[in-house]
């Protein structure tokens, strides 16, 4: 890592188009950063990205053209261990996306975003370990882009940007990831369930973050957080979504339990 300004080192790690090297770089920006190599000096306006770096043998498709991921075989957790690692994959470039696009942050939301980026890192080489383990790698299936278009639909505002990536699309990994354990146990995976106690521990904290500076951003602008959260879940979202909540984990991570009680549509 040569670069010396933040925003600049975050564009090279979004990129990064093979694994190792978006991990790696990742790792050597967070190490920078912590040790005051890189400034906060005024760089080139953020552009637009399409697409941030992938692998090339990944393939993209609409959602409902993935495989289906049956976790009582060994090719369907492998299947289902595919998307992990793709979502993770996809929230390394989520975190350096926010430090990249929104400058003039006070310097704790870089430290924040910066580590979420070093943690999701670590998720996705934990989860592509195990892919291993299963005869699969990174690649062997196809993964969709939801995550990437919501990141461009809310390139405009981090206030938009925390309310619907953090405390929406990545709060859903907190509500799914109870049943897909169960799941695993079922099948006798106990190693996935172990790595998936571990990523609900982080993206408990990585929802956290962006509910503070959701919250920050609502402060400082005199808006009140629970009506900007809901008008925005119904601009973008069309409501809540449907489904079970994980409602400790979203506490935890500082819902209120107004919020609570509208995504549960009893408030």
């Amino acid at each position: 890592m040569t670069e010396t300004n933040l925003f600049n080192a975050a564009l090279d790690c979004l990129r990064a188009c093979e694994a190792a090297d978006k991990v790696a770089l990742t790792r050597a920006a967070a190490q920078a950063w912590r040790e005051g190599g890189l400034s906060l000096a005024a760089a080139h306006p953020p552009q637009t990205l399409a697409a941030p770096g992938r692998p090339a043998r990944l393939r993209l498709v609409m959602p409902r053209e993935l495989p289906r991921r049956r976790p009582d075989s060994r090719e369907g957790r492998a299947i289902l261990f595919h998307a992990l690692t793709h979502i993770e994959f996809n929230a390394i470039n989520l975190a350096w996306d926010a430090v990249y696009r929104f400058r003039a942050m006070p310097r704790a939301f870089y430290d924040d975003w910066i580590r979420v980026a070093e943690e999701e890192a670590q998720h996705f080489e934990l989860l592509r370990a195990h892919l291993n383990t299963l005869d699969a790698d990174y690649g062997d299936w196809p993964g969709h882009n939801g995550l990437w278009e919501m990141a461009l639909k809310t390139a405009h505002d981090p206030l938009v940007r925390m309310a619907l990536v953090p405390r929406c699309l990545e709060a859903r990994g907190l509500d799914v990831n109870p049943g897909i354990q169960d799941k695993l146990r079922a099948a006798g995976d106990t190693e996935g369930c172990a790595l998936l106690d571990i990523i609900l521990r982080d993206e408990i904290g990585h929802v956290a973050i962006g509910d503070r500076w959701f919250r920050h951003l609502c402060a400082e602008r005199g808006l009140a957080v629970e009506t900007t959260y809901r008008s925005l879940m119904d601009e973008y979202m069309k409501g809540p979504p449907r489904g079970l909540f994980h409602l400790e984990a979203r506490r935890s991570a500082g819902f209120s339990e107004a919020e609570l009680a509208y995504l549960q549509g009893v408030g």
